[in-house]
């Protein structure tokens, strides 16, 4: 499995707030998983009719280390049992990661537990700061044009 930042919250709601402000600090859906017991996420996916066992494949594929299976046990039961809710983040770099340990630090996570931080791939959905990346698809404006037309044809007289 990849890197994985695991965030446990004590309130689903808390966990939501979270998986959206992620998501609307420009993390793709697909790198943010809520896990709890009223909404499973990917765990729901694991196959068996047994809520348990699927939080537990769930983690266990998080955390496939042998010395991170009593954890992968422990988030199991504690996820089941309505006490827990997890937001799980796969970020690919270091700005990425550093960015979502600040967003999950900030929104007050329990525990912030990380796999695999070393072995990361390309960087980067969430920007490592502010600003417009609609200045990399226009087109230079040496003349300091207002309109995209005079940008496009310098040379044209309104």
């Amino acid at each position: 499995m990849s890197a994985v930042l695991l965030a446990v919250f004590s309130k689903f709601s808390d966990a939501q707030r979270v998986r959206t402000r992620l998501v609307g600090d420009g993390f793709p859906t697909d790198r943010v998983e809520l896990t709890a017991s009223c909404e499973k996420g990917r765990a729901g996916m694991q196959p068996s009719a047994n809520a348990h066992t699927q939080f537990l494949q769930y983690y266990r594929t998080l955390f496939c280390q042998e010395d991170e299976r009593a954890f992968a046990e422990l988030m199991a039961g504690r996820v089941e049992h309505g006490e827990a809710a997890t937001i799980a983040v796969h970020p690919r770099g270091d700005i990425e990661t550093a960015r979502a340990a600040q967003i999950l630090e900030g929104e007050g996570a329990l525990e912030i537990v990380g796999h695999d931080l070393g072995h990361q791939s390309f960087e980067h959905a969430s920007a490592p700061a502010e600003g417009s990346w609609i200045k990399h698809l226009a087109p230079p404006n040496p003349s300091g044009a207002d309109c995209i037309y005079c940008r496009l044809f310098p040379g044209h007289v309104h």
